[in-house]
């Protein structure tokens, strides 16, 4: 069963310079237990369309399902959905407890009930024994998941977690992406996770869509979308690509037409046919970006720690297994 359905959902907004199509004609299906991620640049819709599934915003136009049932004009309070903002959004002034406690104290349910379950969420989040101190007393980690207690402790079918790392460090990014997935795993509802950071989404997604000026460019599994971009928009964002012009994919022996080359699948070889000079090396650790420069277009190859690298300006030849030379549907 589908946990979301978009049908031909759409939201636009008047503006002093016309009608603003944030959302336009989206069609969107999320499996049930699934961890699924909206991802795409600033104003590309997937903040959006997060706020329709949400309640905080009504369509203009197109229907919205939850488990089946339209509604695309229910408010808010009456999904059974919860929200994790950025901001993470907590009450400076009360306890952890009473922070997470705080949705269930609304709905009416007794002190000690909703205790209870407030300390069982937060035992789930791994934080056995901080009910008494303050969210200012926490850590940015610790803050996101009492977060996350207070949105999982009224037992939502669906979880919508709004570019929830995004104030984080990055070890601690990275820690709490392994966590939130775990937590998904274990809870088995269904995540939709907003991001602009395409490695989150790669790592911790089971399905993703790509959002660019309100529509989908493109929907599929990680690997689907990283290894298979459907256009240059979805090679260049996602990940890292060398989107080649038809010319220079003919010229390394694809058909005419615009393709997508990975770095990390693209080597170096002795001057060819088609060649070039270096015009970068760019240390990154576990390899070295070697950039050349093909018929006018910058092309990228990854060569692991410890091999030979050109020097700048020597001109090389780029080696790549046929099947890694991606064609793509549209530009």
């Amino acid at each position: 069963m589908s946990a979301v359905q978009f049908q031909a959902v759409s939201r636009h907004f008047p503006s002093s310079r016309g009608l603003v199509r944030a959302v336009d004609g989206v069609d969107l299906t999320i499996r049930e237990g699934s961890f699924f991620a909206m991802l795409g640049p600033s104003g590309s819709g997937k903040t959006t369309c997060l706020r329709l599934i949400s309640g905080f915003e009504t369509p203009t136009s197109g229907a919205i399902r939850i488990f089946g049932e339209d509604v695309s004009q229910t408010p808010p309070h009456l999904r059974n959905v919860n929200t994790v903002f950025q901001d993470y959004a907590l009450f400076p002034h009360l306890n952890v407890r009473d922070n997470v406690a705080y949705g269930l104290m609304v709905k009416g349910v007794g002190r000690s009930e909703r205790y209870k379950s407030a300390e069982e969420m937060l035992a789930l989040v791994k934080l056995d024994g901080y009910g008494d101190r303050k969210p200012g007393q926490l850590s940015g980690g610790q803050r996101q998941r009492v977060a996350l207690a207070r949105a999982l402790v009224n037992k939502p079918r669906v979880l919508l977690l709004d570019e929830p790392l995004g104030a984080l460090d990055l070890k601690l990014r990275e820690a709490m992406q392994d966590e939130l997935k775990a937590l998904q795993h274990r809870l088995g509802i269904t995540f939709v996770f907003v991001t602009h950071d395409q490695h989150e989404a790669l790592s911790m997604a089971d399905s993703l869509a790509v959002f660019s000026e309100g529509k989908i460019a493109q929907i599929g599994t990680p690997e689907e979308v990283y290894t298979r971009p459907r256009s240059r928009f979805v090679a260049d964002f996602v990940g890292s690509s060398n989107v080649l012009p038809p010319a220079l994919t003919r010229a390394l022996g694809g058909p005419e037409a615009w393709a997508s080359l990975r770095p990390e699948v693209t080597g170096l070889a002795p001057p060819g046919a088609v060649r070039g000079p270096v015009t970068a090396l760019r240390y990154q650790g576990a390899g070295t970006r070697v950039v050349i420069d093909l018929q006018g277009s910058e092309v990228a190859a990854l060569i692991p720690a410890g091999a030979p690298l050109p020097e700048p300006g020597q001109e090389v030849s780029i080696a790549f297994a046929p099947a890694a030379l991606h064609v793509m549907e549209g530009q």
